[in-house]
């Protein structure tokens, strides 16, 4: 299915922690998703000129409902937390390219996100064939998304202030519990990513990172969301990839970061 945009309505919004929104659309997008793609909803606000891009945290394609868990941090996500069901609002999707999930069958896997990179974990761990072993990195005691990750697998969590789980970040996380993996998975901040792809090269495991970028178009037409890569990009003839396009998804080892 190739990207499409649509008028999508909503179907209920609620907030489920401080600044963190629960967005579920009726829209024919859910069909067609894949783990670790994104859409990008478009303001009202003609002042705020850009989509915003918002990871997919859950696709039921029987039912029609794509389902957003995004923060507000600025004036487009401002707006969009204010939407009540009835309501409607554009969205282009299904856009990037999700994470290789048959990478992933029988083996034993970190599923890995630190704050707003913890949504798209939760379509991943569904869809995943793995002994899956979920490290949710949090800020503090608001572990949202925790109970239904908890579903599809072990979960281990990490606050920064110690108030659940480990003290510190998801490597502390794995170093309290004594975790190990075949296979890493995962979605969040670049400090968090930088750790995880060092943490694979000394392990000698793969890892598919999904880099979290401000993007301007969403479609790979403006170049400004690009990534460093060991192989030379097919449209620009350097050596970058575009997130939005080639990514959000990587294998660890393909990118600078």
């Amino acid at each position: 299915m190739h990207k499409k945009k649509l008028t999508a309505t909503i179907k209920s919004q609620r907030e489920i922690a401080k600044g963190i929104y629960d967005l579920r659309l009726s829209t024919e997008l859910a069909a067609e998703a894949k783990a670790g793609q994104f859409v990008c909803l478009y303001p009202k606000d003609k002042s705020t000129l850009l989509p915003r891009p918002i990871s997919i945290c859950e696709a039921d394609g029987e039912s029609g409902v794509l389902r957003l868990v995004y923060r507000v941090v600025g004036k487009g996500t401002a707006e969009f937390s204010c939407l009540t069901a009835g309501e409607t609002v554009e969205v282009m999707g299904n856009l990037g390219n999700g994470f290789p999930l048959e990478e992933a069958v029988g083996k034993c896997v970190f599923i890995m996100g630190g704050g707003i990179g913890i949504p798209p974990l939760l379509e991943l761990a569904k869809r995943m064939q793995a002994k899956k072993q979920i490290i949710a990195g949090y800020r503090d005691k608001d572990t949202f998304l925790k109970e239904e990750l908890e579903q599809y697998g072990s979960v281990y969590v990490a606050t920064e202030d110690g108030s659940v789980g480990s003290r510190g970040n998801v490597m502390d996380a794995i170093r309290e519990n004594g975790l190990c993996a075949d296979v890493i998975y995962a979605c969040g901040p670049m400090p968090m990513l930088r750790a995880i792809k060092k943490y694979a090269e000394e392990q000698g495991i793969p890892a598919y990172i999904s880099l979290e970028e401000h993007m301007a178009c969403g479609v790979g037409a403006c170049l400004g969301c690009v990534v460093k890569t060991k192989k030379v990009d097919s449209h620009s003839h350097v050596n970058n990839a575009r997130i939005c396009t080639d990514g959000p998804v990587f294998e660890a080892g393909e990118v600078d970061i």
